[in-house]
């Protein structure tokens, strides 16, 4: 059988998961890599057959060249971790017959309004919302019980996520909302308005295959309370009473079916309302955090995440193989903790040698700007880990949270 080939949009070498489960799949990659990224040729993964610079601003260019570049040389499929490029994806598996999720669950996977739309209709956990199409909308928040909390319908991360606690506030959380997004990402975004879900968080990783679903993991993912959502920790697998996991594997399946997820990988992150009941707040078609969810899932339960979700996305069956699993995984997101010039980060060059530490992925350095929340630049590094247990886990990230700290200069200092 023939070696199949990948697109693989806008991936970073500095997070190498998904090039080596293309490694271990068999499966060549050619890179369309961010515009920001100096490649090496000397350095690029094994993986790696050919770079291919597309400018994805300009969408119809764009699939015009993957186009002529499928007609002179065909790949097998394309994909990316890259969640504002999963419509762009699926718009261009559509056009050029490969396999792919479908343009309309790409909107339902992106745009939560939609999102939470498909999932009230399928009679899931859902709280009250309203949305706001175009840049000069207004709502009449009178129906939601406060607080609420504002979101760009198809924004990322953490980007001009607010939680508002007042009535009287809410005008001028969605100016400063729209602001971020012009900034951000070009456009006055489509918003959503939804009642604040309070209890602790939790992230599942899924791959479904013709409409079968497999929950992989849970983890936790910490308690954020606001005003803005700045994630930092990532253990699992999460410590849950039975009970409990049988509910949120019900309300992730289900939501599979109510999005049309069919085929493909699955970062869902939710809310348990008293502990108990689950409330989805979003569910990415993709594997999460740039490749974060398959050393979470490897790590926790042994399965081959990103080698699986690349056999998919070629149109050929996951092999479901599996791996002696550490116990537990976990990813510590090195916290902002302030804004300007980044002069220093402490603590970081310690953790290069630690036993436990897998990965040391860091994104900021010195002489970056950090914007303060909720705007969001980035983040400074991951610390991804493997222990024995996730109490061990969570005890190494006090010890993070105690030993790394980023020393800031105004915005306008010299670097």
């Amino acid at each position: 059988m023939s070696r199949p080939t990948i697109v693989l949009v806008y991936q970073r070498l500095s997070l190498p998961w998904v090039f080596e489960g293309a490694r271990r799949a068999g499966i060549d990659i050619v890179l369309i890599p961010r515009r920001d990224e100096e490649i090496d040729p000397a350095r690029l993964p094994e993986a790696v057959v050919e770079v291919l610079r597309l400018d994805l601003s300009d969408r119809t260019a764009a699939l015009a060249e993957l186009r002529r570049r499928h007609r002179e040389a065909p790949f097998d499929g394309i994909t990316t971790l890259c969640d504002p490029e999963v419509p762009f994806v699926a718009e261009v598996a559509e056009a050029l017959g490969l396999p792919g999720i479908g343009s309309g669950t790409a909107q339902a996977a992106q745009d939560k309004r939609v999102m939470r739309e498909r999932l009230a209709a399928a009679g899931l956990n859902v709280p009250g919302f309203v949305r706001l199409d175009g840049p000069d909308s207004e709502t009449d928040a009178s129906a939601l019980t406060f607080p609420v909390v504002v979101k760009p319908a198809r924004g990322f991360s953490s980007l001009g996520v607010v939680r508002v606690d007042r009535p009287g506030d809410l005008s001028d959380a969605l100016a400063e909302v729209r602001r971020i997004c012009r900034t951000n990402l070009g456009r006055a975004e489509d918003l959503i308005v939804e009642e604040y879900l309070d209890g602790p968080e939790y992230a599942v990783e899924s791959l479904a295959y013709r409409g079968e679903v497999r929950v992989l993991s849970i983890g936790y993912k910490g308690e954020p309370t606001g005003p803005y959502f700045e994630e930092t920790v990532y253990r699992a697998p999460a410590a849950l009473p039975e009970a409990t996991v049988d509910a949120i594997e019900r309300e992730v399946v289900a939501a599979h079916a109510a999005i049309g997820l069919t085929d493909g990988p699955a970062h869902t992150e939710l809310r348990l309302r008293e502990g108990k009941r689950p409330f989805l707040l979003e569910m990415g078609a993709r594997v999460g955090g740039s490749g974060v969810s398959h050393h979470i899932v490897a790590g926790a339960v042994g399965a081959d995440l990103a080698a699986d979700a690349l056999r998919i996305a070629v149109g050929r069956e996951p092999e479901r193989t599996t791996t002696v699993a550490a116990g537990a995984a976990a990813n510590y997101i090195v916290p902002c903790g302030g804004s300007g010039r980044i002069t220093a980060i402490h603590g970081l060059d310690e953790l290069r040698d630690h036993p436990s530490v897998d990965h040391l992925v860091q994104i900021l350095h010195p002489g970056d700007v950090v914007r303060p929340y909720p705007d969001f630049t980035g983040y400074p590094a991951f610390v991804l880990s493997t222990h024995r247990s996730t109490a061990e886990a969570e005890q190494f990230h006090r010890h993070l949270d105690e030993s790394i700290r980023i020393d800031y200069a105004p915005e306008g200092a010299e670097s």
